[in-house]
């Protein structure tokens, strides 16, 4: 039994938990100003339709700097966001959302940026390589494949693509345990008819002489 999905983040938006397998690489569709204190831009993704990216205040600042503060010009581009536990609300570290890689940037990108009253830190973003890819949502491949051997190739793809974390294992093992105990499906023999004799009768089944079979 795959419990895993029962720890989903129900959400309307990308929010820390979703990250807890690993970083994750995402291509921005669209933009949009919302209005709002605390959540004033929604970030739309690709890979997470529905769920869009509302970036704190010091990502925010983040992302202008590096792109530039017309948010059109971000659609297209994309980001590799990770799950901070650092991050802190009221005073607790709760965990929350950074970008660690940007594209369209040429250089790594260093900030100092308030992040409590008198407190200054030094976030350090790295250029997105141009062949990067989106990183695929390997737990719902997994989640999808009918066999085994699916499964193994789903294991394989997120081993070679460097994105096997301790924490993306822990998610991927169960669902293959599942596939492993499921019971393989019994094949239907259909019957087949004989084939005709030329003049077109069926041919006869021979009796064995002395018996009546």
């Amino acid at each position: 039994m795959d419990l895993s999905d029962t720890i989903v983040p129900k959400s309307d938006q990308l929010n820390a938990e979703h990250l807890l397998s690993g970083p994750r690489t995402f291509t921005v569709t669209e933009v949009r100003k919302v209005g709002g204190d605390e959540q004033p831009v929604s970030v739309h993704l690709a890979e997470m339709p529905g769920k869009p990216f509302k970036p704190s205040k010091t990502v925010r600042r983040i992302l202008i700097m590096a792109w530039g503060n017309d948010g059109d010009a971000w659609a297209g581009r994309r980001m590799t966001l990770f799950r901070d536990e650092d991050v802190k609300w009221a005073g607790q570290a709760v965990g929350g959302i950074r970008v660690s890689h940007l594209s369209h940037i040429k250089a790594p990108l260093k900030l100092a940026l308030t992040e409590t009253k008198g407190k200054r830190t030094t976030h350090t973003v790295q250029p997105l390589k141009d062949d990067a890819k989106p990183t695929p949502d390997y737990v719902s491949e997994a989640k999808a494949v009918s066999d085994i051997a699916g499964w193994r190739e789903v294991w394989q793809r997120a081993k070679d693509g460097g994105h096997l974390t301790d924490a993306l294992k822990a998610k991927l093992t169960p669902i293959g345990e599942a596939l492993k105990t499921e019971p393989k499906p019994v094949a239907t023999i259909l019957p087949v008819d004989p084939p005709k004799l030329e003049d077109g009768g069926w041919p006869q089944v021979a009796t064995i002489p002395g018996t009546d079979q």
